[in-house]
């Protein structure tokens, strides 16, 4: 919560169980209003239908905003043209900074509330005027790495309220309130792909243009063609189409050539990384910083690094120990204990 009680408040709804619990917490605190963010996403009438449904349940003026336009223009275009790139984008840590606490925020505000609330498992602590953002509680369900991107105004004007709550704890709330059929209806991770899976959303998109190339080993024996970057990630070992006498992962995405590089799972360590773009959620940015957690994608528990800056809003992480498949086009988020210092986008190690 914000440092003052807010009277009326704005609850991102999406007809699911997090969105459902943090309006109930928050009708317990304060006057809520229910928004509906519409992308044109999969299955849209049916999750407008259930969201319409616990509006009314729960007495709840309900609005729909439509940015679908917004949505394509500043996530689905830089999903597709990072791909085309030879990058590995992360949708949703976009999304959050450019759509849901971009135009979304900006929508609910305008309608005169006085923060949004949403469902994310993440902590938003107020100290001396600046809001600064740390793990959920629930570490199985921690949101913080998909908020790295938020900034100060975003962050001063959100609520997230089940931060230091367990997922059984949400269950249970909601269940006490009437509602008994969530339990198994997580949803998925990427909310625009639906069935899709990457390569043939890609290849349905405007931009793509077919392009074969070779995959080859490190030390440029071709092996095999491939149907285009796209289809390939750092660190990818299934799909390859090649008989070798031992396991090949892609070890590198090389665009000038238009080649996917491969090799053993011991090429793929890494015990540094640059990145750029560098966002921080501090008073003021570091230059260095030792004994800190970087996570290098969403899924990654993370590891022990220290961090220096470079020129041009780069730096470089050294890690305690090598890691595996650190992708280029991802997120690499930095943490001090449970608190988010700053994120930025991992660049290709020049090395490869």
């Amino acid at each position: 919560m914000t440092a003052t009680t807010p009277q009326k408040i704005g609850i991102g709804m999406s007809g699911g169980v997090d969105s459902t619990a943090t309006a109930i917490l928050m009708q317990q605190q304060a006057e809520v209003y229910g928004f509906f963010m519409k992308l044109e996403q999969p299955g849209l009438e049916q999750q407008l239908e259930r969201v319409s449904q616990i509006s009314e349940k729960l007495k709840i003026q309900l609005e729909i905003i439509d940015l679908t336009k917004e949505f394509q223009k500043a996530v689905l275009n830089y999903f597709s043209n990072s791909y085309f790139k030879g990058l590995t984008p992360n949708p949703c840590v976009v999304c959050n900074r450019e759509i849901k606490f971009g135009l979304f925020q900006r929508a609910i505000l305008d309608r005169g509330v006085d923060v949004m609330a949403t469902g994310h498992y993440a902590q938003i602590i107020n100290q001396n005027g600046f809001s600064k953002l740390y793990k959920g509680v629930d570490p199985c369900k921690d949101q913080s790495y998909f908020l790295s991107r938020l900034s100060q105004q975003q962050l001063n004007k959100s609520s997230f309220p089940l931060g230091t709550m367990k997922k059984n704890d949400i269950y249970k709330l909601v269940e006490e309130h009437g509602f008994m059929d969530f339990r198994g209806q997580e949803s998925q991770d990427v909310c625009f792909l639906e069935q899709d899976n990457v390569a043939d959303f890609l290849e349905q998109q405007p931009n793509f243009s077919d392009m074969s190339g070779n995959i080859v080993l490190s030390d440029g024996t071709v092996l095999s063609k491939h149907n285009g970057l796209h289809r390939y990630t750092v660190g990818q070992r299934k799909g390859l189409g090649i008989s070798y006498h031992s396991p090949l992962y892609v070890i590198h995405l090389d665009v000038a050539t238009n080649s996917v590089i491969v090799g053993t799972n011991e090429q793929l360590f890494r015990q540094e990384l640059t990145v750029q773009d560098i966002h921080w959620l501090l008073p003021k940015a570091p230059q260095k910083l030792t004994n800190i957690e970087v996570r290098i994608r969403s899924t990654h528990k993370g590891a022990r690094a220290s961090f220096e800056m470079l020129d041009n809003n780069q730096g470089r992480v050294l890690f305690e120990e090598s890691q595996r498949a650190i992708t280029p086009g991802q997120f690499a988020v930095f943490y001090k204990d449970k608190h988010l210092l700053g994120s930025g986008i991992i660049l290709p190690d020049k090395s490869l």
